[in-house]
């Protein structure tokens, strides 16, 4: 279900009644796996992510689940449940927030982008972490290896890295193949 919603998200095809479709899907399963428990999260952020303040009260349950997932298999999907909790930290207001914070989600999105440096998702999620914390400057080999390799980004994943681009200063990418 998680892969379908995340399917219609990437081509802008989604409706917020598919959201609501798959997080009333999703709860419905109570494997405790990291597969399905990543698939809690992740459905359940995309559904607080149209919901807005209005779901906000459904950031816990992300949070939740992708550090129980992360507990079950941390290399599931090379590390999709830290990148979403990663994510979550830098961009979740703390006050709602159990277990960690912005200085924590930067930490594992670091850390993924070591583990895992070939995964484009990561330095894209890295660099959105470095501007949303107001820290544009170790943003920017990150966003030269996205542009380097765009078309591999999913749709919506490639509007973000536009919509950095240009709310950041002009970059110089010029050997990509040499950034970390």
């Amino acid at each position: 279900m998680s892969d379908a919603l995340e399917t219609l998200i990437a081509v802008g095809k989604d409706t917020p009644a598919d959201r609501e479709y798959a997080y009333n899907v999703v709860l419905t399963c109570t494997t405790d796996t990291a597969p399905d428990t990543f698939a809690r999260a992740a459905v359940t952020g995309r559904l607080v992510q149209q919901k807005g303040l209005l779901g906000a009260y459904l950031v816990n349950d992300v949070e939740r689940f992708a550090r129980r997932s992360r507990e079950l298999d941390p290399h599931f999907r090379d590390g999709a449940a830290t990148r979403l909790l990663g994510t979550l930290y830098v961009t979740a207001p703390a006050s709602l927030l159990k277990h960690g914070d912005s200085e924590e989600g930067l930490t594992l999105l670091e850390g993924l982008v070591e583990e895992y440096p070939d995964t484009l998702e990561n330095h894209l999620r890295l660099a959105e972490a470095y501007i949303a914390l107001s820290d544009p400057g170790p943003a920017a080999p990150h966003l030269c290896r996205c542009i380097a390799r765009k078309s591999a980004l999913r749709p919506d994943d490639q509007a973000l890295l536009s919509m950095m681009i240009a709310g950041s200063a002009p970059l110089h990418c010029h050997d990509t193949a040499a950034l970390p």
